[in-house]
């Protein structure tokens, strides 16, 4: 028999105690472990991408001295900042109202003994629209004919990719790879030969939740799509500088070593 690692074993137990889906694992005496040990390494594996997608929210305000009158004019406004983003080549089912606030306008009036008196005069009407743009390379142009059709506000943009699945599977095969190197670099320096891989936990960190995959056999991956291309630079710099976008994930692997 091999001797034991014995820091290694007692890491390997200090790892996987507690955890999930080591339970599910089938039970093996202390004798079984010192033949076939465990190792379990934790791979981050991101790209970074031009963003293909924008998002922006672009709104109006009007004041009128009546409800209805307000209502009307935040209307006829509002209708012309939609035609200039329809105008823009922005699709319908990118556009979404996200809403009219109503509130009433107030002024303070003077008094005799110094104090201020509050005064209705009228009503502010403001209405945003959220906007999906994937023209990242016509930016400045897009906000310079919203601000000419009216737009008082406008945040964003906040940039995004529009499909990270390719990017999404082949930092998963980046990070297989990875995994199963140095989880056999750690088998050989303690005296085995390979590895089998037993489970795989992802973490992405583009969702709220983990992923779990469990299993004994990863099939051979194909190889993984290219990135997309950056976007074209057709405003000269202007004042928005896309960058790039991170898409990453993170696996938690789990191997017996073996002869």
């Amino acid at each position: 028999m091999r001797p034991l690692n014995l820091s290694l074993l007692a890491a390997v137990f200090a790892a996987t105690s507690g955890s999930a889906y080591a339970q599910q694992l089938p039970a093996t005496t202390i004798g079984e472990m010192a033949e076939t040990p465990l190792v379990r390494v934790n791979i981050a594996e991101s790209l970074r991408t031009p963003p293909d997608e924008a998002s922006l929210t672009v709104g109006t305000q009007v004041k009128a001295p009546t409800a209805k009158a307000v209502v009307a004019a935040s209307k006829t406004r509002t209708e012309k900042l939609l035609a200039a983003i329809r105008a823009a080549g922005i699709r319908d089912k990118d556009i979404q109202t996200q809403g009219l606030q109503l509130s009433q306008d107030y002024t303070y009036d003077r008094q005799p003994n110094g104090g201020a008196q509050q005064r209705l005069v009228g009503y502010i009407a403001n209405n945003s629209v959220v906007i999906k743009t994937r023209d990242v390379g016509s930016l400045t142009s897009l906000l310079d004919g919203l601000t000419e059709a009216g737009a008082d506000t406008v945040y964003g943009p906040n940039f995004s990719i529009a499909d990270p699945a390719p990017l999404r599977r082949e930092a998963r095969v980046r990070a297989m790879a990875r995994g199963i190197a140095e989880a056999t670099e750690y088998a050989r320096n303690n005296g085995f030969a390979k590895v089998r891989l037993l489970s795989v936990e992802e973490g992405v960190s583009y969702r709220g939740s983990d992923i779990v995959v469990t299993g004994s056999r990863i099939s051979q991956a194909s190889a993984p799509p290219p990135p997309p291309p950056p976007a074209p630079e057709r405003d000269g710099g202007g004042i928005v500088a896309p960058g790039q976008i991170e898409t990453a994930v993170q696996l938690n692997l789990l191997y017996r070593m073996e002869h």
